[in-house]
């Protein structure tokens, strides 16, 4: 079988959520490309839904390796690390992301989460108000734009109001 054919294979299979079997495919492309861009992106993400995150980080860097300014292995690789609470290192890789596309907005939104996770509920906002302009309709910045303005004005509403004398 073409290494073409055991990806889309694989592909298949993860849709059928058969993760274990679809790695299975990833490891044989792998095994006689070892540097398959395309298989270790796809192997990381079939980790991570998998919730072995810190394999699929590791399948991301070796994409990384071969492709430095591969999108979809920086962006997956910044929401794994953003899953397990390094949430400066994934701002790290959306913005990286940013460097190479400056209007991608899932990196834009995605770098609003972390940020919110950081406390840095003003930052985030503007990030998801970014994603807006470039896609009006996107889910996940329009989602967590509402929640960051909520927490913002429960938080400003716990904080005391200093009175003047």
């Amino acid at each position: 079988m073409r290494n073409s054919s055991l990806l889309n294979e694989a592909y298949e299979l993860c849709e059928e959520g058969e993760y274990t079997l679809a790695l299975e495919y990833y490891d044989l492309v792998l095994y006689k490309e070892p540097n398959n861009v395309s298989a270790l992106i796809n192997k990381g993400v079939t980790l991570q839904n998998l919730g072995k995150i810190k394999q699929s980080v590791k399948c991301y860097n070796a994409a990384i390796a071969v492709d430095s300014k591969n999108i979809d292995a920086l962006v997956n690789k910044g929401s794994a690390l953003h899953t397990m609470g390094k949430y400066h290192d994934a701002i790290d890789c959306y913005d990286r992301v940013l460097k190479i596309r400056p209007r991608y907005a899932m990196a834009i939104a995605y770098k609003g989460l972390s940020l919110g996770e950081i406390g840095l509920l003003k930052d985030a906002i503007k990030c998801f108000n970014s994603a807006l302009k470039i896609d009006k309709k996107y889910d996940v910045a329009l989602n967590n734009k509402a929640l960051a303005l909520e927490l913002l004005r429960k938080n400003s509403k716990l904080k005391p109001k200093l009175h003047r004398a």
